[in-house]
Parts: structure tokens; sequence; C-alpha cells
């Protein structure tokens, strides 16, 4: 997301370049924790990548980002270059959650917690739970 979202987005208000620094910052430090966990700490058994619990998280993983990717292009898409306001998203995971975006986002980082079953992904997807369900409970006011 941090790198296929600034790249499709269009127009839109400026970013702060604070906030701009601390979320690089944030994304960098969470990927060398879970780059780090992954290839200095975790092992897993042989035939690993054929347990149910690999399996099912990746899935998991790939549909949230589909659910991301699909939400985003919604939320790109509701106005019309110049148009301003504030418009309801209509169609995908929209027609079942008020932040589906932020929906897809909790389900990719839960299922790579299953697929990678480390104290650190888990902890990371309990973050991302906690920080989008107050954005989200947000945009749906």
């Amino acid at each position: 997301r941090a790198l296929i979202f600034p790249l499709l987005i269009r127009e839109g208000k400026p970013t702060p370049f604070f906030t701009f620094v601390l979320a690089l910052l944030f994304c960098v430090f969470n990927g060398y924790l879970q780059g780090r966990s992954l290839t200095t700490y975790a092992t897993y058994p042989p035939g690993w990548l054929a347990d149910s619990r690999f399996i099912t998280g990746l899935l998991g993983w790939l549909i949230g980002m589909a659910i991301n990717i699909h939400s985003d292009h919604i939320l790109r898409n509701l106005r019309k270059p110049g148009e301003t306001g504030y418009k309801i998203p209509r169609g995908g995971m929209f027609e079942y959650v008020s932040g589906a975006n932020f929906f897809g986002e909790i389900l990719e980082w839960f299922g790579f917690a299953l697929a990678c079953c480390t104290i650190e992904s888990f902890a990371f997807a309990l973050c991302t739970l906690f920080i989008l369900c107050s954005r989200a409970r947000q945009h749906h006011k």
C-alpha cells in the first residue's frame, strides 16, 4: 500500500511533510522488524509452505490486498476532477462495510500474521486493527 497508493492517486490534499516523514519512518521500521524477525528468528518445519496455516494466511493476505486495491480504486474515482464535497462510496466491499479499504488492510495483515506465525507479525496485525478501526469509525460517522 505504501508503494501502490501514492503512485495511483491523482489529486488530493497536500500531506504535511512531518506526517510524511512519520509514515515513512514507521514503514521502514516495521519493514525492518518484520524482515529481521523472518530472516533471523523464525524457524519453520519442512513442508511449511504446504501447511494449512500458511496457505490460509496467504489466501487471507491476497484477498485482503485485492479488497484494499479495489476499495482504493473506488475512493480515487468518487469525484470528478475539480469536484469537492463528501460522497459515500458504493460498490465492492463498501456495500458491506463503510471502511472497505481499512477492512482489506486489516485482513492483509492478519493473513500475513497467520502465514508467518510470529509474535512480531501478530503484534503488527493487532496494531493495524486498533489504528484502522479507530479511523474507520471516524470515517463512518
